[in-house]
C-alpha cells in the first residue's frame, strides 16, 4: 500500500487517457494482445450498416470465406426451392427424369447459372412466373456479386501496420539503473517512416477506499525515428520520477496492472499513416533479462538479416 500511495504522490495521473476509472466496470485487460480493445458491444442492430460491414472487414479470412461461400450455397438452394414448388415443366431443357432428387439438381444448377449471369443456354424459364424469379434472381446476383467484390478490395486494400510485438515486456539494466523494454518489428517487405511510440501504465489502486484505474504517460527513451527497418526497442527509464519507481519483482505480481502501448508510423506502401497497438500486463513483464539482438552481417557483409524468429527471445540477468 505504501508503494501505491507513492506512486500517486510521485507520478500525476492522466486524467485524458481515454479509459474510465472505475476498476470495477473492466474485466481482464483493457487491450487485447493483438491491439483490439477489450470490449464486446452490446445493443446495436445486426443489420445496422456499418456494423455488418465492419465485422465483414475484421473478421478471419477463412470465416469470411466461409460466409461468403454459404451465402452463394444458400440462396441458390432457396432459388432452386422455389423454381421446383412452381413446376419443373416451366423450365425447357429438363432432363425427363423419374428422380425427383435430379429434377432438383438441374433446377440447382439453374439456379447457378441464374445468379451468375453465366446462362449456359441449355435450360430456359417457359411461363410468367418462373421468368420473373429468374430476372429477379439475375438482379440479385449482380447486387450481392457487386456487394462481395467491395468486401473482396475493403479487404485487401485496407492498410494494416505489419508490426509484431514481443511477446513480453522486460525490465532490463539500462544505464546504473533498470527500464521497461518492449521490442517491435517490421515483418513484410514494405517501408515504414517517421514511426511514433506512446506508452500507458494503467493500474488498479485504493484511492479514498474505492478501487479505481489510474493512468501515468511513460516517458521514452526515444519517441519517435525517422525510419523502422530493423527492429525498435522501446525503452522507458525508470527514474524518481517513474510510477515504477521502486517496483520489486513481486510488486509486478501483487498489483493489477498493464502497460498499454500505441505505434502510429507512415507506410510508404500504401502511401498513408497506420496505426497498431498492444498491451502487457504485469504477468507478461519479466523482471530481471534483456533482448537479445535481432540483427545481423551476412557473409560477405553486403546485407543485414534481421532475424524476425528472436523477437520474442531474451536472456536472464541479474538487476543491481
Amino acid at each position: 500500500m505504501a508503494l501505491l500511495d507513492r506512486v500517486n504522490q510521485k507520478a500525476k495521473a492522466d486524467k485524458n487517457s481515454g479509459f474510465g476509472t472505475n476498476s470495477n466496470s473492466y474485466g481482464g485487460r483493457f487491450i487485447n494482445k493483438n491491439g483490439k480493445a477489450n470490449v464486446e458491444k452490446v445493443g446495436m442492430h445486426v443489420f445496422n450498416r456499418i456494423s455488418w460491414y465492419h465485422t465483414m472487414i475484421e473478421m478471419n479470412t477463412w470465416k469470411f470465406m466461409f460466409i461468403i461461400l454459404s451465402f452463394y450455397i444458400g440462396i441458390n438452394f432457396i432459388f432452386a426451392s422455389v423454381y421446383y414448388g412452381i413446376g419443373i415443366e416451366h423450365l425447357d431443357g429438363i432432363t425427363n427424369t423419374d428422380s425427383e432428387i435430379i429434377k432438383f439438381g438441374q433446377a440447382y444448377f439453374f439456379s447457378a447459372q441464374t445468379f451468375t449471369t453465366v446462362g449456359y443456354g441449355h435450360i430456359s424459364p417457359t411461363g410468367f412466373l418462373t421468368s420473373a424469379l429468374s430476372a429477379a434472381e439475375a438482379l440479385m446476383g449482380l447486387l450481392s456479386f457487386a456487394i462481395a467484390t467491395g468486401l473482396f478490395f475493403g479487404r485487401f486494400s485496407k492498410p494494416t501496420a505489419f508490426l509484431k510485438f514481443s511477446h513480453n515486456a522486460l525490465i532490463a539494466p539500462y544505464g546504473e539503473g533498470t527500464a521497461l523494454m518492449i521490442r517491435i518489428s517490421p515483418f513484410k517487405n514494405t517501408n515504414f517512416t517517421d514511426a511514433e511510440a506512446q506508452m500507458t501504465l494503467g493500474m488498479s489502486i485504493m484511492e479514498n477506499g474505492i478501487l479505481a484505474n489510474k493512468f501515468y504517460q511513460l516517458d521514452l527513451e526515444l519517441e519517435k525515428i525517422s525510419a523502422l527497418t530493423l527492429s525498435w526497442t522501446l525503452v522507458h527509464p525508470i527514474t524518481e520520477d517513474s510510477p515504477l519507481f521502486q517496483f520489486a519483482e513481486n510488486d509486478y505480481k501483487d498489483i493489477h496492472g498493464e502497460v498499454l502501448v500505441f505505434i502510429k508510423t507512415f507506410d510508404d506502401m500504401f502511401s498513408t499513416t497506420v496505426a497498431t497497438r498492444s498491451s502487457y500486463t504485469f504477468e507478461e513483464v519479466v523482471y530481471g533479462a534483456k533482448f537479445i539482438p535481432m540483427y545481423a552481417r551476412n557473409q560477405d557483409n553486403s546485407k543485414t538479416i534481421l532475424n524476425l524468429d528472436k523477437l520474442n527471445e531474451f536472456q536472464r540477468v541479474v538487476l543491481a
